[in-house]
């Protein structure tokens, strides 16, 4: 299978504006955000390349700066999918992988694993990764996207909401046989699946929840997840972001 890596790259953000290229992250960690995705993406084996996707100029620019592959894309795109979707039309791939450009301590391993996730499955069209819960602050966070399986593996729901949620005044985390998910920002997808993508009828379910792989599960397509042991932090905060420079100065 011939995968390519292609990471959504846009300026604007209502929380953190323009916080894949903050000089402040390149002063302490000697990279820009965007600049740590793209080397940790680049080390995963089963890839062909990588590519950033992007409308900006200025984030243009860095990543030709440090050596990475961009494509400027239409300013039109009202999510990362549409955008990675422009991208992969040009490409001679078999498997797409969207990995979120504000996710620094991606993993290559989890590139590796995803894309094999997939290329194993014969009825699923996508794919993402999952880890454990087990912080009763992180299963309560709205900016911790959780998600529930059905028996085999497939996503029932994606959710900024715990779940399931737990009757009856108990501590969910202590409940003997629960597990609760938390989605990572990682997919790969079958390219003629993500071309059909952009098309498809916009969900309720997706405007509310403000995410987009609601959209697949809405139109009745499945996702398969994957439990990994590996993890990712996005950065949405100024205090994502300061954790994650104190993380980086530490290790």
């Amino acid at each position: 299978m011939n995968a390519v890596v292609v990471i959504p790259a846009r300026y604007a953000s209502t929380r953190l504006p323009g916080k894949l290229i903050l000089p402040e992250v390149k002063t302490v960690t000697g990279k820009y955000i965007i600049e740590h995705v793209y080397q940790n993406v680049k080390q995963a084996k089963r890839i062909h390349k990588v590519i950033v996707a992007t409308d900006n100029q200025l984030i243009y620019d860095i990543v030709k700066g440090f050596g990475g592959e961009v494509e400027m894309t239409s300013v039109t795109h009202t999510s990362g999918t549409d955008r990675i979707a422009e991208v992969a039309g040009r490409l001679d791939a078999d498997v797409i992988v969207n990995v979120q450009g504000d996710e620094p301590e991606a993993n290559a391993n989890m590139i590796d694993q995803v894309i094999e996730v997939l290329v194993e499955d014969k009825e699923a069209v996508m794919a993402t990764l999952a880890n454990m819960i087990k912080d009763a602050k992180e299963l309560a966070n709205s900016n911790v996207v959780k998600v529930v399986l059905d028996n085999c593996g497939y996503a029932l729901y994606f959710s900024r909401s715990q779940i399931p949620f737990v009757r009856d005044d108990k501590d969910p985390i202590k409940v003997p046989g629960l597990t609760f998910l938390k989605h990572l920002g990682i997919y790969a997808y079958q390219r003629d699946f993500l071309l059909k993508y952009p098309k498809l009828p916009p969900s309720p379910l997706e405007d509310a929840e403000k995410l987009e792989q609601l959209r697949a599960l809405s139109n009745g397509y499945k996702i398969k997840v994957a439990i990994t042991n590996y993890t990712s932090r996005g950065i949405d905060t100024r205090e994502d972001l300061t954790a994650f420079m104190e993380r980086y100065k530490h290790d």
